[in-house]
């Protein structure tokens, strides 16, 4: 890995939503790097609550205090998506010991994939360590207040989100 490498990170996630937990990430992260690139996968097969253009634009408005910090939405594999963007660090939240196998188990076939990308696990603050973009879809769909887990902007496309009739 080229040292030009090392200093461009690449955080991968639906973020569906971004939560104040992957802000405090990135808070954290982009001083260690010169680019932190927030790659908001498409991931259909997760069917997300919110559409991939929203969520990247919700995730731009989180972290546009960042002169350094790019988000791209994509729908591709991520080693592309890393190789594409010049990455030489995959940057991953460990919110608790239960995220680790899973992490693990994508580290591991990352490097198999990308071997001269390493994974570095960072950890939230502890006041964000319980928050998930699961528990905040859900809370939020039943009416729950979530203004606390996520930006203002996030609660109002949450809000706006459960109120469209089904398809």
């Amino acid at each position: 890995m080229t040292t030009a490498r090392n200093r461009i990170a690449v955080y991968p996630g639906t973020f569906d939503p971004i939560t104040c937990g992957h802000v405090d990430l990135v808070d954290r992260a982009a001083p260690l790097f010169d680019r932190l690139v927030v790659g908001v996968a498409a991931s259909p097969n997760k069917g997300p609550a919110l559409a991939l253009e929203l969520r990247v634009d919700l995730a731009r408005q989180a972290l546009a205090h960042h002169r350094h910090v790019e988000v791209r939405g994509f729908d591709s594999l991520l080693a592309h998506f890393v190789a594409e963007v010049g990455g030489g660090v995959l940057l991953r939240g460990l919110r608790a010991v239960s995220d680790f196998e899973y992490e693990f188990q994508l580290a591991s076939m990352n490097r198999h994939l990308i071997p001269e990308v390493e994974t570095l696990f960072l950890t939230p603050s502890e006041q964000y360590s319980f928050i998930s973009s699961s528990l905040v879809r859900e809370i939020s769909r039943l009416g729950g207040d979530v203004s606390s887990f996520v930006t203002p902007a996030v609660a109002q496309a949450l809000q706006e989100q459960w109120r469209r009739p089904a398809d």
